[in-house]
């Protein structure tokens, strides 16, 4: 046990804290943050997988208002000894100069290594070909700026120098990035463009997938219009401009309107995909169409586009035959 302002305690492996008086008051993954000196979006994990406890009961929001005095119990998860090991798996390579690399990214390939899949990734593939890129933005995470899931294919930048990562993190955490995706929906909207202003956060009972009903959610904007209609069988294709940058954003904002995308199992029931006759496409039918940012050293406009892969390129094939 500790008094306000004393270092914290021991656990069995995790940490006590008690609120301090400038505490007293703000947000509990901020105030975690401050009295264990973890990153903000380390503790709200935390926090989302039930090792943060105040007064002896789990802590179920990341806002929830600290008291003074209020005895935290934090119980971390064990540090993992991780070693990355830069790997030759090939990239198609839009443009790299000495402080970037853009690439197209193919479906499959998970942007960077985590519990249970720490090789084949697109860090190792781009420790291989940056030879200087460790430590660039985090040990585990080296380069990357911003991800695309794994069933997403599409344009990526990521950053092959200190200077270069702060300056497109910025980018994206003030939102001027131009990002276009497209997107096949197993639905026909009656209108043409709409635009889906609704937080996001984990699941209530699925921590695994996020939701737009959720008890803990941040802002999350999604602009959306009707690039073409295949009815039958009644898919459309989709311009997509995300205001905001959650995790899943696109597919939970899509599948809450009633615009599931074809092939997506976890928020699309893609097993209806057989019944209905749809092409079968393998992975959520998502795809990062536009990537526009400045130059984070000279400041030039850059805008980069990938055009659709194979298996969507044969989708559309197939609705359109289909719809005719």
């Amino acid at each position: 046990m500790t008094d306000a302002d004393g270092p914290p305690t021991s656990n069995e492996g995790g940490l006590v804290f008690i609120v301090p008086e400038e505490l007293a008051g703000s947000r509990a993954d901020a105030g975690v943050s401050a009295l264990s000196g973890s990153p903000r979006a380390q503790v709200r994990r935390w926090i989302e997988t039930g090792r943060v406890q105040v007064g002896g009961q789990p802590l179920r929001r990341p806002s929830r208002k600290l008291l003074l005095g209020d005895r935290i119990e934090a119980n971390p998860p064990d540090p993992v000894s991780l070693e990355l090991v830069a790997e030759p798996i090939p990239l198609d390579v839009l443009f790299e100069d000495g402080d970037l690399i853009v690439i197209n990214k193919p479906a499959g390939l998970v942007c960077h290594p985590a519990p249970g899949h720490w090789r084949g990734t697109l860090v190792n593939a781009l420790l291989h070909h940056c030879r200087d890129l460790a430590g660039v933005g985090g040990a585990i995470r080296p380069g990357i700026v911003h991800r695309l899931d794994r069933g997403t294919s599409g344009v990526m930048v990521a950053a092959k120098n200190d200077s270069a990562h702060a300056g497109l993190s910025a980018q994206f955490q003030d939102h001027s990035i131009e990002r276009i995706y497209h997107a096949l929906a197993r639905a026909c909207p009656k209108v043409d463009h709409g635009r889906v202003d609704r937080p996001i956060g984990r699941h209530v009972r699925d921590r695994k997938r996020m939701s737009v009903r959720t008890r803990s959610g941040r802002r999350a904007v999604t602009c959306w219009k009707v690039l073409e209609r295949f009815d039958p069988p009644g898919v459309s294709w989709l311009e997509l401009k995300p205001e905001t940058g959650r995790t899943h954003q696109l597919r939970v904002h899509l599948s809450s309107i009633g615009l599931p995308l074809l092939g997506d199992v976890v928020y699309g029931r893609a097993h209806r995909d057989r019944s209905r006759r749809l092409p079968r496409v393998e992975r959520p039918a998502l795809h990062a169409a536009v990537l526009g940012f400045l130059h984070p050293r000279t400041g030039e406009r850059l805008l980069f586009e990938s055009n659709w892969p194979e298996d969507l390129q044969e989708a559309v094939a197939a609705l359109r035959e289909a719809a005719r």
